[in-house]
């Protein structure tokens, strides 16, 4: 494992626990102290992990932190880097979040789990850039859910395109002030279903646009083959961990509640 080649202030600090020696916690806070590295936050990750927000000011005494960190057995250092939007999840809920290594990148939760999506999502927002992202699952799981409260959570305009959410949905244009600054949100399958020429084509232009867009039920919309898509990562939300998400079970007539 390497350190941050340039440290800016902020280092996370995640180690697994190889063996519970009784002090093991204030052994390993006594050196980051005796550095005059402040810690900022410190958080149990799962039973046998924690990690720490450590406030920085020499990339000596950082490098320093580090070789004697890997000496000890007792722990194994799990990251060390400046911190990324998961660590600070991380960090605020005490979890990691569960990803699948395939592409596009995928997170999984479970319903009980949607404060913790919620963060995620809107911390992801706020960063904004020209993003594609998918939300699977079944019906009534909380995805519309989610990706609104993600919105407002990220103090930012969202503008449905496509949905089932109090009446069903299907936009054919944008108003002027639309396009700037604005989250998109489409149902794939209200538009695989119920979409015209029109609103195709303005699928196809928001999806062209530099800005983000999130899309429900994605595969359903790949699947169409009308729009080329290539999503940055999906989210995958479940009732349960052993739910299975079936796009073949989702019925393609529904009515207005159906889907959110």
């Amino acid at each position: 494992m390497r350190w941050p080649a340039q440290v800016e202030n902020l280092l996370y600090l995640e180690y697994d626990i190889q063996q519970n020696k009784p002090g093991l916690f204030g052994a390993v806070t006594t050196l980051i102290g005796m550095l005059d590295l402040n810690i900022l936050t410190v958080t149990g990750i799962g039973p046998t992990r924690r990690g720490l927000l450590l406030e920085t000011h020499s990339d000596a005494k950082v490098r320093a932190l580090h070789d004697a960190l890997i000496e000890v057995e007792a722990i194994r250092v799990t990251a060390f880097r400046m911190p990324t939007l998961l660590d600070r999840i991380a960090l605020r809920h005490g979890k990691r979040l569960d990803m699948a290594e395939i592409n596009p990148p995928t997170y999984r939760f479970v319903r009980e789990e949607l404060g913790v999506l919620v963060d995620f999502l809107g911390d992801t927002l706020l960063e904004g850039g020209n993003r594609i992202i998918g939300i699977r699952g079944m019906p009534r799981v909380g995805k519309t859910e989610a990706a609104i409260a993600a919105c407002v959570y990220a103090n930012k305009r969202w503008i449905l395109l496509s949905s089932t959410i109090i009446r069903q949905t299907i936009r054919t244009e944008l108003l002027l002030d639309e396009s700037n600054n604005s989250i998109f949100l489409i149902d794939g399958i209200t538009s695989t279903t119920r979409g015209n020429d029109a609103h195709w084509s303005l699928l196809k232009k928001v999806i062209e646009m530099p800005t983000l867009k999130i899309v429900e039920h994605p595969d359903v919309l790949l699947r169409d083959g009308r729009l080329d898509i290539d999503f940055d990562f999906i989210i995958e939300i479940r009732h349960h961990d052993d739910d299975v998400i079936r796009c073949e079970d989702i019925a393609m007539s529904f009515s207005a509640f159906d889907l959110s």
